[in-house]
């Protein structure tokens, strides 16, 4: 079955749960899937019931697709996202964000919880992704391209919407929240940077690294989707201490910040 013939299959079963056209996409990180508490939500499906989708396996993502409303518009998140160090090629991390854009949104909305390079970081900051270096990663759009979905040579010296930013900006300055700006690098994990990788990112030119978004990202503008994304800072890369990162200390930082993280992206679905 083609690429094609799969989203077709995912999309006849969602749209016989679910008869109405979402706008937006929101893709929520690790300990981050509490932000469904903010939708009024008219329906909730498990991955495992879509026809292609994978599975999610990663502690802190909660694996469903949730259909509602936020301030007004309709949108569709996805409470745990798929990463290629969980053994998915890059083709099946990227399907749920096909099957979106399938669906009918105009605007993907991604989270995300990222290691600190910038020295200036504090953990529980949120940063505004402005750019990302995606050489680490493997391209989702390598192989045959299907033309339509999008070009075979898509442009990314704009991946992130310029407009989103600045309105989330502003979102946070009226709210009192700090926030950062800064460059995204994209890993395969599933293994923490040693301290000379996380030395080699910042020479780089990045401000936070992590295991997941660029695929997703690089899929969206594929497709034309509007694009905005913001990392969570659960840890510090570059500190003196011991440089011991563990999955739990992700997910406690992210849930912590995640309040904040919410008011912001349901200021933002208003005005988007």
């Amino acid at each position: 079955m083609t690429i094609p013939e799969q989203i077709s299959a995912a999309l006849q079963y969602i749209g016989s749960k679910y008869p109405h056209q979402p706008e937006i996409g929101i893709v929520l990180g690790s300990g981050l899937g509490n932000f469904s508490k903010e939708l009024y939500t008219d329906i909730s499906i498990p991955y495992e019931e879509i026809p292609h989708f994978p599975v999610a396996t990663v502690a802190g993502h909660q694996g469903k697709l949730i259909f509602g409303t936020v301030n007004g518009r309709r949108v569709v998140a996805m409470s745990g996202r798929f990463h290629f160090y969980e053994g998915y090629s890059p083709a099946e991390v990227i399907f749920p964000i096909r099957v979106l854009k399938a669906l009918g949104i105009h605007t993907l909305l991604v989270s995300n919880a990222a290691g600190g390079v910038n020295s200036e970081f504090k953990v529980g900051e949120l940063m505004i992704i402005t750019d990302h270096i995606s050489m680490a990663i493997v391209n989702p759009l390598v192989g045959k391209n299907l033309d339509e979905l999008g070009p075979r040579f898509p442009d990314m010296s704009q991946p992130y919407s310029r407009e989103l930013i600045q309105k989330a900006t502003g979102i946070a300055d009226e709210l009192g929240i700090r926030i950062k700006h800064g460059v995204y690098f994209g890993v395969t994990g599933p293994t923490f940077e040693t301290r000379a990788e996380y030395r080699m990112i910042k020479i780089l030119g990045a401000d936070a690294v992590g295991m997941s978004t660029v695929q997703e990202v690089i899929a969206a503008c594929h497709m034309g989707l509007k694009v905005f994304a913001i990392s969570v800072i659960t840890d510090l890369g570059i500190r003196e201490e011991d440089n011991i990162i563990t999955h739990q200390e992700v997910l406690e930082a992210a849930m912590a910040s995640e309040p904040l993280l919410t008011s912001i992206l349901t200021g933002l679905i208003a005005v988007c």
